[in-house]
């Protein structure tokens, strides 16, 4: 086994660290954005997201506790999101967590496992699982929004208000709450909450 403190795996964990906190604070920026839009729904994708994106930070930092007090030198690229429509936020979303998914974080895990850290290992590997479940959530909510069915269904279906809880039966959603007043944009279709496929 590799030393920790000289491992390429220190370092990836470094990366990954840094990459998961700024996700996260891409997805707070652009729940900002959605909500200035009036598209709460994806607001709450956003954030909903930012919050596991916090964690998965956290899990590797956590792996980097016995380096405390040091610092580590990394490289790396990170995506500069700067887009002012809800859609084209998702999908670079979508498109960041897929790379995470199928590239980065496969790389990762197979260095930590040729390194002799299979903990580590089996960690990159199962939160690129959890990327992909981002990744196409990130997808589903583009393509209703990119196809204007966000509110609108051509079934009969469950919508829930994000805010109260409140659950209407229909092809649209209305167009606020009638328990609370919240406008569509707080919307969900029902097999969509919380936030699952």
């Amino acid at each position: 086994m590799i030393d920790f403190k000289s491992s390429e795996t220190a370092k990836n964990l470094m990366r990954a660290f840094a990459g998961e906190s700024q996700a996260r604070n891409r997805y707070t920026l652009a729940a900002g954005k959605a909500k200035r839009q009036g598209l709460f729904v994806i607001e709450s994708v956003f954030l909903f997201t930012a919050e596991q994106e916090r964690a998965h930070a956290q899990v590797f930092y956590d792996y980097l506790k016995d380096l405390k007090g040091q610092n580590i030198q990394i490289d790396g690229a990170y995506p500069v999101d700067q887009y002012e429509s809800s859609l084209d936020l998702l999908k670079a979303a979508r498109h960041n967590e897929y790379e995470e998914f199928q590239d980065v974080y496969q790389s990762f895990g197979r260095i930590a496992r040729e390194e002799g850290f299979a903990q580590i290992a089996g960690a990159f590997f199962q939160i690129a699982d959890i990327e992909k479940v981002h990744g196409d959530r990130f997808q589903l909510f583009a393509n209703y929004l990119e196809k204007n069915q966000l509110f609108v269904s051509e079934v009969e279906t469950g919508w829930m208000c994000l805010n109260c809880g409140f659950v209407f039966s229909g092809t649209k959603a209305p167009a606020s709450c009638p328990v609370c007043s919240h406008e569509q944009g707080y919307f969900i279709r029902l097999e969509l909450a919380p936030y699952i496929q």
